[in-house]
């Protein structure tokens, strides 16, 4: 006889509160006229987010608690990444709700009569509200589950919102319609390959579970080579997703062709959620069999770092910069992985906070510099922005300098971190290759900050739009957090350190 799954509802509440702030978003767009869209679809978006982390907040005491039977659990790891997911949310939605940025009418083609016609009629694009929470309910179920098909199903559903935001970009269509294809088409691969592996542990430990998992692998009672196929296609699905070499290519595209705000958001959730779930993965899944995916992993984090810091080197787009920066970060991030310790642990947690939120208001602030035909990202046409616009300029100095790693900012916190923890562990070739990537990361930034202050303008260069009190709002928070966890890191690392335990 079948019995009913026991669900805790209370802890699943923060999900749920943004699943149905989501479903509640669908039905504005269907019922709701036009002109009262807009203001409603953002009101519930916020709102949604703050009762979900309030709820959130509730629970955050409640230690290791199994939600629902063996599919997800709630633990310290776990609470913080969905706090954390949950605030990149609200900012990046703030910089969302500047619907300058998004086509008037998705389905029609890039200059035809249709498209005029909805720019004329002043159309705006609100489906983005529901769609973003759709992603972020997937975003927080991806790193509290423990299950391979709730694991699947959350990467699904936090993926194929971002594949549709991809493509609504107001300007260069038909680049912002081709990044949303080819982020569908690889991530479909990738996908199918995290499927693939997910099957193959399954026919190896014969548990869908991770701590099955775990079990199967401590009493080596099953084929290795299912294992070690198993690890390799998981991986894969994993490695896609926060933007590892090789799985990379799809980055650069997606994030210069994406609406820079998307681009923001996309570029901090989707990190944590990602990162979430593979330190899951392996610290509580494959803990046991560390010895056959270590190298491998520690290989991709070197290789990763490395042609991230020299291949942003040659870039003359600033949304591709930023999208080569992201990765030698995912390579920093995958140290932690290898490291395989509650220091590392803590560490990437503190980390992916200090990185996301400086990364929502380094896009908030591309948002911003534009000349008459819309956004300008070409770095060369920023020259001598900082006479122009002093603040903003500094404020995007501030960025860079944090994702360099210079001391007084939350990035250099954060690396310093993660290297100790990767020479705790022994892991010391990691730390040089970290430290090497992030000297030449170093050259880059600077080179820009320079080209800001200490470059004359140039006829073709560009200005900076006033922006919306919320874009305001959002780059504020971020640029003054930047500077605080810098400054005070314990606030944070404090907290991070003491979440930073899984359920096993």
């Amino acid at each position: 006889m079948l019995t009913a799954p026991k669900l805790d509802y209370a802890l699943l509440a923060p999900i749920l509160i943004i699943l149905g702030a989501a479903l509640l978003g669908v039905l504005v767009e269907a019922f709701v006229k036009q002109s009262l869209r807009a203001r409603l679809q953002l009101a519930i978006a916020l709102t949604g987010i703050i009762i979900a982390f309030e709820q959130l907040y509730r629970i955050r005491n409640q230690g290791t608690s199994i939600a629902a039977v063996t599919s997800v659990s709630i633990d310290g790891a776990g609470i913080f990444m969905q706090g954390a997911i949950l605030i990149f949310a609200f900012l990046g939605i703030l910089i969302i709700a500047d619907h300058d940025h998004f086509a008037p009418q998705a389905s029609a083609l890039p200059g035809s009569a249709e498209e005029v016609s909805a720019l004329e009629s002043g159309k705006q694009q609100t489906e983005v509200f529901p769609l973003t929470l759709f992603a972020v309910s997937g975003m927080m179920l991806f790193p509290i589950a423990t299950d391979f098909i709730t694991l699947f199903v959350a990467l699904e559903v936090l993926s194929l919102p971002l594949y549709l935001m991809a493509g609504l970009s107001r300007r260069r269509r038909l680049l912002s319609q081709e990044a949303a294809l080819k982020y569908f088409l690889l991530g479909a691969y990738s996908s199918a390959f995290f499927l693939f592996g997910a099957a193959l542990l399954y026919g190896y430990s014969g548990s869908l579970s991770l701590n099955g998992l775990t079990d199967a692998i401590h009493g080596s009672g099953g084929n290795d080579v299912f294992l070690l196929l198993g690890i390799v296609f998981l991986s894969v699905g994993l490695l896609f997703k926060v933007g590892a070499v090789p799985f990379h290519n799809w980055t650069p595209d997606v994030y210069q062709g994406a609406p820079t705000p998307i681009t923001g958001f996309m570029a901090a959730a989707t990190k944590a959620a990602a990162f979430g779930a593979t330190l899951r993965i392996f610290y509580v899944g494959l803990d046991a069999a560390q010895i056959s995916w270590k190298p491998a992993i520690a290989a991709v984090a070197v290789i990763t770092m490395l042609v991230g810091a020299i291949a942003a080197i040659s870039q003359r787009d600033v949304k591709r910069m930023l999208a080569y920066s992201s990765i030698a970060h995912a390579g920093f991030l995958l140290t932690a992985v290898v490291s395989l310790n509650k220091s590392a642990l803590g560490a990437t947690l503190f980390y992916l906070v200090a990185y996301g939120l400086a990364t929502i208001g380094a896009f908030g602030i591309v948002t911003l510099v534009r000349d008459s035909a819309g956004e300008v990202t070409d770095i060369n046409r920023w020259v001598g922005l900082g006479k122009k616009s002093p603040l903003v300029a500094s404020v995007f100095s501030l960025f860079l300098l944090s994702f360099a790693g210079i001391p007084l900012t939350s990035g250099f916190v954060g690396k310093f971190a993660i290297f100790s923890a990767a020479y705790e562990s022994g892991n010391i070739y990691l730390v040089v290759a970290g430290v090497l990537s992030s000297a030449i990361a170093v050259f880059f930034y600077l080179r820009l900050i320079l080209m800001l202050f200490f470059a004359d303008a140039t006829n073709d260069s560009v200005s900076v739009v006033i922006p919306s009190i919320l874009t305001r709002i959002a780059i504020s928070i971020t640029a003054i957090a930047t500077i605080i966890l810098g400054v005070a890191p314990s606030l944070l690392f404090n907290v991070a350190q003491n979440f930073a335990y899984f359920l096993r």
